[in-house]
């Protein structure tokens, strides 16, 4: 013969608990996300950004009249950065400057030596796949200043 269950019933008591571990589980996720996006964040990109926007139709003017165009690539550990006018021939700046990192953190940036071979910047660098930006500054030869963040993928 068989005795018969208890029936359980749904109470107050067992809504709180659902309605509290739901609640408390978004919570704990929206934390960690919000967390996890402060501690990636690389920066701030200018101290004043009205300021800024002041001289920005007269800079990219200044360095869109340059006629620069701009690419990246990696091979063999060396980082090449391929400046070229409008008319396809390499260009060397008076200055370069450039940060080489990942687009979403500033843990992994480095600064390479780009050193002119007379077609490209040169510069080793040790880097892992994946998406690479190298944010660069130079100054032509006239003094204008170019600015561009420049896209590397990188692939074993």
């Amino acid at each position: 013969m068989q005795t018969p269950k208890a029936e359980r019933k749904f109470t107050g008591k067992h809504f709180l608990m659902v309605f509290c571990g739901a609640f408390g589980v978004i919570i704990a996720v929206n934390l960690t996300l919000a967390f996890n996006a402060v501690a990636t964040f690389p920066g701030v990109e200018v101290k004043n950004s009205y300021v800024a926007s002041q001289q920005f139709d007269k800079r990219r003017s200044a360095q869109e009249a340059l006629g620069w165009s701009v690419y990246a690539s990696a091979t063999g550990g060396l980082v090449m950065l391929e400046i070229s006018d409008e008319n396809g021939k390499p260009v060397e700046v008076a200055e370069l400057n450039a940060t080489l990192g990942r687009a979403t953190h500033v843990k992994d940036d480095q600064t390479p030596d780009f050193k002119f071979d007379g077609t490209a910047y040169v510069a080793p660098a040790a880097l892992g796949d994946g998406n690479w930006n190298i944010r660069m500054k130079a100054m032509a030869e006239d003094g204008t200043r170019f600015e561009q963040r420049v896209i590397l993928h990188v692939k074993s």
